[in-house]
């Protein structure tokens, strides 16, 4: 088990070369090395500056490796000797190099990561533009194309990270005074990649890029010392979207504010009300909406509420926001006053230290295209109900009593009539009883005769005091009805489109768990959401736990979530618990596709067996056969022969039977090695022993390779024989090898005719003869054993067209031993 401690890596950034990461390296590495540490210069590159190569002195620097590519020679890391020399700390220049094809590793990152497990603390450097995410940007801003890029998450994962700046015009200075590039190159840069204006756009993404790794590195420091209130340290405005035609001018408002500030981020929310008084948004607007903030560089929301105003507080909170866009209530004056408080008032009442900004819009004051609270009977409409029925008959009967001697009897009653059931439209089933009641004795009282005296025992009166009660308990019955069946759909609505947007997340690419509980945790405002596994929910105060399938649960720390929000998170959970579903199905038809590999490997095999071992088991049975025979002289060529073609079938099945065995072995993982110092003149003669016309070249001075020499003698043999059976007539293999960057390969050239384009992965699968239609060359499994003999050893085995035509086989091993370099 390995217990080295890893590495520790801090990377130098610049904006554009010749900022100073080099220079700021090396002094990094000196004043380590005074304090004694043990520093070596793994690879750095001065450019010819002096200054630069003045720092080296006093410095460690192990000796590059030389290398041929091409007809060129090239100068890498000697990553093997510094991995030898196992210093403390190891200065690696220009991280997102490409190293020399054949190397040990394709890019210096890579060797770097290697010193990392080793227990090296590493010091590198790197430009903005050779990271992965910002080589796009940068080639449109500078015309220049990147071929060289690190991973951004390979550099972010660095324990420090220091920006190294200078200002466009002190750099362009440097550049003039040749203290960068030659001096033949200086004009050339300062009139293309040093312009002004692209240096200036190159340092804005360096500061953004580290301030984005900074802000990463506090979010986790407050969530690890639960920290909760605001620090102001990064501007964050959140966007209030209603759904209607007023978000386009909030957002642009919102991002004006966003852009205030360098770094600034916007984040657009939507509230849906989980009682569906906030339905009617136009979804198009939305859709829109949220193609805007996007394209503004922003992040689109949308969460459950109850109440917008607490919603939209509370989900600013949780994202850290420090100030919050709304627009100007459409509500007109009478609906403010009916309607209670706003939205805008109850988020500047809860919104604490973060700033509120009350954006003014067309739509301001002209009504709610939205339904609003007296879409339901409120508690404006309960106390309004009762007051206008007792209020409006008496209003009414002072008003046709000024006039008296105009209307008739019926028409009086009439007006009684409609205003019993104008109440009842406002007030429901109460307000209407209220009003009929009030109603009929005002009308018998006033202008049935005799006027100014109660008749009820009238039955005129009876029959329209009865009247006047059916009809408004019949109104107001329809009014309630009406309005369950207006918040139902308003609710089922409210609950589709948060639905919606959950699907949408899943169609995006965010069906992950993780990716489904953010959703979840953000569209609740929630302070966690989490997946547990138990037999039983668990019991823990403070917390809302909803099942998500068999022994799964749905954990939501926060606030208390009411009723009319459950039934969505219910359908989040069933998403969630679908995920979990699926992901133990993917697992589970994984295993099966293992189990059902082994299977065609069985069957191939048996296949193979039945068919390939025949010829050679029937010639040595039948050369047998016939030496023993008594009924047959034969001559001494005769059994010469004999003998020979039992030899040769026999030797043939002991090369079929050890490969089949060697990849049983490898399968299983119990192929035993005996890795030593092994020279090629060692295995060469036994491993083309066998095969005829071979080519030998380049073997002086090649060192010993890391190997297992009866393994390597196999290997070989395949790679050869293969070559030869695929040959033309007449035509030869050639074996040649070099040695490079701590690695010797091995080249097996053949003129045969290669390749298809097609099927080329399954040239390393048991079984496979890719254009090959001779079954009686062999079971298929020579390159199968010989790639995975190879990576037993540490070992690369891969294809490459032949120029000219062909295929060629490069096996690459390591040194056996390593020289240990020192200055």
């Amino acid at each position: 088990m390995n217990d080295v401690r890893p590495g520790r890596l801090k990377v130098y950034l610049g904006a554009a070369p010749g900022v100073g990461k080099t220079y700021r390296m090396l002094d990094e590495g000196r004043r380590r090395a005074s304090r004694g540490a043990d520093v070596v210069v793994g690879f750095v590159e001065c450019h010819g500056r002096p200054r630069t190569e003045a720092m080296l002195d006093g410095l460690e620097v192990v000796p590059r490796a030389h290398c041929d590519y091409r007809g060129g020679k090239f100068q890498e890391m000697d990553l093997a000797a510094v991995l030898a020399r196992r210093p403390q700390v190891a200065i690696v220049d220009e991280f997102a190099h490409s190293n020399v094809p054949g190397g040990r590793n394709s890019k210096r990152w890579q060797d770097v990561e290697e010193l990392l497990a080793a227990g090296v603390d590493v010091i590198t450097a790197v430009n903005i533009q050779h990271l992965a995410s910002l080589n796009d940007v940068v080639e449109k801003i500078t015309r220049v194309p990147q071929g060289e890029t690190v991973p951004d998450e390979v550099v972010r994962r660095a324990q420090q990270i220091e920006l190294v700046d200078m200002e466009p015009e002190g750099l362009r200075r440097r550049m003039a005074h040749g203290n960068i590039y030659a001096p033949e190159k200086v004009d050339a840069a300062l009139a293309n990649y040093f312009r002004p204006g692209n240096l200036t756009a190159l340092r804005q993404l360096a500061l953004l890029w580290v301030a984005d790794r900074v802000d990463e590195a506090l979010q986790m420091y407050r969530t690890e010392h639960g920290i909760g209130r605001v620090w102001e340290t990064r501007e964050r405005v959140v966007v209030a979207l209603p759904g209607g035609p007023e978000g386009d001018t909030l957002i642009r408002r919102a991002a004006r504010i966003a852009d205030r500030s360098a770094g600034g981020d916007l984040l657009a929310v939507h509230v849906t009300r989980s009682d569906g008084l906030a339905v009617g948004a136009s979804h198009a607007s939305l859709a829109r909406q949220r193609r805007l903030v996007e394209d503004l560089g922003g992040s689109y929301h949308s969460v459950v509420g109850d109440d917008v105003g607490t919603a939209l507080v509370e989900f600013a909170r949780a994202e850290h926001a420090t100030q919050l866009v709304l627009g100007t209530s459409r509500r007109g004056r009478i609906e403010r006053f009916l309607g209670g408080r706003g939205t805008g008032e109850t988020v500047v009442g809860l919104s604490g230290d973060i700033d509120v900004h009350m954006v003014t819009h067309e739509r301001a004051g002209r009504g709610m295209l939205l339904p609003s609270r007296r879409r339901t009977l409120s508690l404006v409409r309960r106390v309004a109900g009762p007051v206008a029925g007792l209020v409006l008959p008496v209003l009414l009967t002072v008003l046709l009593d000024g006039v008296r001697g105009t209307f008739d009897l019926t028409s009086e009653a009439l007006l009684f009539l409609l205003t019993v059931v104008g109440v009842a439209c406002i007030g429901g089933v109460t307000s209407a009883v209220i009003a009929s009641v009030t109603a009929s004795l005002l009308l018998n009282y006033w202008f049935i005769p005799p006027i100014g005296a109660f008749t009820l025992d009238n039955a005129d009166a009876l029959v329209a005091l009865g009247v006047f009660a059916i009809v408004a308990a019949t109104v107001a019955g329809v009014v309630d009805r009406s309005l369950r069946l207006s918040r139902r759909s308003a609710r089922a609505t409210a609950e589709a489109e948060t639905m919606s947007s959950l699907a949408g997340t899943i169609v995006r690419g965010g069906a992950t768990i993780p990716a489904l509980l953010e959703r979840t945790r953000e569209t609740f405002g929630m302070e966690s959401a989490d997946l547990v596994h138990h037999e039983q929910p668990p019991d823990e105060e403070g917390v809302t736990v909803v099942a998500a399938g068999p022994g799964a649960f749905l954990v939501l720390r926060g606030r208390t979530l009411p009723s009319s929000e459950r039934r969505v998170l219910a359908a989040f959970a069933a998403h969630v618990g679908s995920a979990v579903e699926r992901a133990r199905l993917a697992e589970a038809a994984a295993e099966i596709e293992l189990v059902k590999a082994a299977d065609r490997m069985r069957t191939a095999l048996l296949r193979a067996v039945g068919h390939d071992l025949r010829t050679p088991l029937a010639a040595g049975w039948a050369a047998v056969t016939s030496l023993r025979s008594r009924d047959v002289e034969f001559s001494d060529e005769d059994r010469d022969e004999l003998l020979a073609t039992a030899d040769e079938s026999l030797a043939k099945l002991n090369r079929l039977v050890e490969n089949l065995l060697d990849l049983s072995r490898l399968q299983a993982g119990v192929l035993t090695l005996d890795l030593r110092a092994t020279t090629l003149e060692e295995v060469l003669p036994a491993a083309l022993a066998d095969i005829p016309d071979v080519e030998v070249r380049d073997l002086a001075e090649i060192p010993a390779v890391l190997a297992d020499p009866p393994l390597l003698e196999r290997v070989i043999a395949n790679l050869v024989g293969n070559a030869a059976r695929h040959s033309p007539p007449g035509g030869q293999v050639v074996l040649a090898a070099s040695a490079h960057a701590g690695r010797v390969e091995v080249r097996v050239v053949d003129r045969g005719p290669g390749l298809p384009r097609t099927g080329r992965d399954r040239i390393f699968e048991p079984f496979q003869r890719l254009g090959d239609t001779d079954n009686t060359t062999g079971l298929g499994l020579g390159l199968a054993v010989s790639k995975g003999l190879t990576e037993a050893m540490d070992g690369t085995l891969v294809p490459e067209d032949t120029p000219g035509g062909g295929l060629t086989m490069v096996l690459s091993l390591p040194f056996a031993e390593r020289t240990v370099y020192s200055r």
